[in-house]
C-alpha cells in the first residue's frame, strides 16, 4: 500500500511538469511550423526580396521608357531618336542600308 500511495503522489507532482513540457513543446511547434512561425517568416521575406528585385527592374524600364518618351517631346526633340522610331514604326530603310532582324 505504501508503494502505490508514494506513485499516486509522484504523479500528482509530476502531472504539473508534464503539463508544462507538452505545453511547451506545443508552443515551440506552433513557433516554429505555425501559420505564423519561423519558417513562414522566412518564406515571406524570400517572396518580399524578390518582389522587390521585380518592382526594382520595372522602375529602371519605367525609366528608360520615360527618357525615351522625354526624348521624343517638343520641348527637346532628338532628331536621331525620331529617325530611329521612324524606321522602326514605319519600316523604312535607304537603298544603301542592311537591315538586320532581330528576333525578339
Amino acid at each position: 500500500m505504501g508503494i502505490f500511495m508514494e506513485l499516486q503522489n509522484r504523479l500528482k507532482n509530476s502531472g504539473l511538469l508534464i503539463f508544462c513540457i507538452v505545453l511547451s513543446v506545443y508552443f515551440t511547434f506552433h513557433g516554429i511550423s505555425g501559420d505564423r512561425g519561423l519558417m513562414q517568416y522566412f518564406y515571406l521575406q524570400r517572396e518580399i526580396s524578390e518582389a522587390r528585385k521585380i518592382a526594382e527592374t520595372y522602375h529602371n524600364e519605367k525609366i528608360r521608357l520615360e527618357n525615351k518618351v522625354r526624348l521624343l517631346s517638343n520641348a527637346s526633340l532628338d532628331l536621331d531618336m525620331l529617325d530611329e522610331r521612324a524606321r522602326v514604326v514605319l519600316n523604312y530603310a535607304s537603298d544603301d542600308e542592311f537591315v538586320i532582324l532581330d528576333e525578339e
